[in-house]
């Protein structure tokens, strides 16, 4: 579809306004010019030729493919992988991160779709869940980021409120004395994988203008920077130790989502140096446990914003892998379903887009 000149408008201005509510929100990461420094810590500017000639014609044949699959009468999703908020609302940022908004946009009718389901599954309660889903917290955590970026870059009222009930639900669900949260939206335990989901929805809302509490943020800073081990690794739980390249991708993701100035150095380096042994290369695949696609999609912004020989070294090889893994129909398959695999492959390849306010730094 043809990019009007009111939707490339649009998107300016959703770019510019959200850079704007993140110089005032949750983190303080330093901006990084277009020839600059993304962090103090990463080294040097962009690389030559993120966003290949190939790499764009996957992008567009994903793109198609997702479009297919979003049900044309409820917005929810027509595929193998359940029908489920997670799942819809990472459908949903893979088309933000292409620039379309609500109704706006060369998938702005998907995206209109998609949203309209997320708000159709907001309870009252402020749980944003389809009924009898059994781990609500991981759907709802990616639901409240999704509201969160559309809210930022369209700025819609009838989005706010469901936003802040949103929110709330999440302060006040998180484990008082311990600062995460688990799977059910009940205060009584924690994992690193769930409250990861919660602080990048909450950072996302934060940065769209949402208020949320300093204290809950400040508990969830202490429950993720307690479960770093000693070889940059993070554990699932507390009690639990082990290594393992999905979670510690997200660990430094969020260690970034949460920073103010230059704080976490120390635990980033030593976050970064796992992950780099571990990601995708040609002799390593990365991530290849059954969790491919959750690990990279944390490493690629974790990898992104750290910047230099990282991002150098990580995103030709990440970007390779996600081709090579394209079937001829333009879907990826592998955990938790086609549209799930297929919705995460096109968030990593378009990160260098930089239009997903959640990157804007």
């Amino acid at each position: 579809m043809k990019k009007s000149k009111a939707w490339l408008s649009r998107v300016s201005l959703a770019v510019s306004l959200t850079a704007s509510l993140l110089l005032v929100g949750f983190s303080a990461v330093p901006a990084r010019s277009a020839d600059g420094d993304r962090s103090t810590i990463g080294g040097t500017g962009p690389i030559d030729n993120e966003m290949t000639p190939e790499t764009k014609v996957a992008i567009d044949k994903g793109l198609k493919w997702l479009d297919g699959h979003i049900g044309a009468g409820d917005g929810g999703i027509n595929s193998v992988g359940g029908d489920s908020v997670a799942i819809v609302s990472l459908a949903a940022l893979a088309f933000l991160a292409n620039g379309s908004l609500p109704n706006d946009g060369p998938h702005g009718n998907e995206v209109a779709k998609t949203l309209d389901y997320v708000l159709k599954n907001c309870q009252q309660t402020g749980l944003i869940a389809t009924p009898n889903y059994g781990s609500p917290m991981y759907g709802h955590g990616f639901a409240t980021l999704f509201l969160a970026e559309a809210y930022g870059m369209s700025q819609r009222a009838d989005l706010k409120e469901k936003l802040q009930n949103a929110v709330r639900l999440i302060v006040n669900t998180q484990q008082q004395g311990v600062g995460g949260w688990r799977y059910q939206p009940l205060p009584n335990d924690s994992d690193i994988s769930i409250t990861i989901c919660q602080i990048m929805a909450l950072r996302a809302a934060r940065n769209a203008g949402i208020e949320v509490p300093a204290k809950t943020i400040d508990a969830a800073i202490a429950y993720v920077k307690k479960s770093q081990n000693a070889d940059g690794d993070f554990s699932y739980t507390h009690s639990e130790g082990g290594s393992a390249y999905p979670r510690s991708a997200a660990g430094v993701a969020c260690l970034y989502y949460t920073r103010t100035g230059n704080a976490f150095e120390e635990e980033i380096k030593r976050g970064v140096a796992y992950v780099q042994a571990r990601m995708p290369s040609g002799n390593n695949p990365g991530a290849n446990d059954g969790h491919f696609y959750y690990g990279n999609y944390y490493a690629t912004q974790a990898m992104f914003m750290y910047g230099g020989d990282a991002w150098k070294n990580y995103w030709p090889n990440i970007r390779k892998t996600l081709i090579s893994r394209q079937t001829p129909q333009g879907n990826w398959a592998g955990e938790s379903g086609e549209v799930y695999c297929t919705s995460m492959a096109l968030i990593m390849l378009q990160v260098p887009n930089r239009l997903l306010p959640i990157l804007q730094k």
